[in-house]
């Protein structure tokens, strides 16, 4: 992080479920508890999203499939892209998942090493990426404790977030520190 010429990025993928979630809450004991309705359905919108760590700036992508070899490779090439500006080396910190490894973009990596390489976390450590943090406070500020009645519902809340985080910003470059 301290190095100006390396560029740090975090790459994570997510799902935001339609029943969004709950938080704790203190409630006197004379007023019965609040119910909160979730949607009956297991529907979700999965999206792959990236933190530059030096100044917060965020790149999303809505993923409508699975998470696989193909969106993972669409992603990291959109990454890429919006990376290339800056003159420095681009590294991301991604989870091991098989498929950010896959032999399908194997070539590709391969031809982008030296200025835009992956650096893989250990397996079962997903707290130690920092791109955790921002799904964190996505369902803080915009799921927690809300009734969805149509997945578009959430689709329209988490893409309003991420469209305001799409400029460098305090929030996230705060939020992933790692100094």
């Amino acid at each position: 992080m301290t190095d100006p010429t390396v560029d740090l990025w975090a790459l994570d993928e997510v799902h935001f479920q339609q029943h969004g979630s709950r938080c704790r809450m203190w409630i006197p004991p004379e007023v019965r508890d609040p119910i909160l309705l979730h949607a009956p359905t297991r529907k979700s919108i999965g999206y792959f999203g990236a933190v530059r760590l030096r100044d917060g700036k965020f790149v999303s992508r809505e993923e409508s499939t699975v998470f696989d070899a193909a969106t993972t490779w669409a992603f990291l090439k959109q990454l890429r892209h919006a990376s290339s500006r800056a003159v420095r080396r681009v590294v991301v910190i991604l989870d091991n998942a098989s498929f950010h490894h896959a032999r399908l973009h194997r070539a590709w990596r391969e031809r982008c090493a030296g200025r835009f390489d992956l650096f893989y976390l250990p397996p079962y450590s997903p707290d130690l990426n920092p791109c955790e943090r921002v799904w964190k406070l996505t369902r803080r500020l915009r799921t927690h404790n809300r009734y969805f009645a149509l997945l578009n519902e959430i689709r329209v809340e988490v893409s309003t977030q991420f469209l305001a985080w799409a400029q460098p910003n305090d929030t996230l470059r705060r939020l992933c520190a790692i100094i």
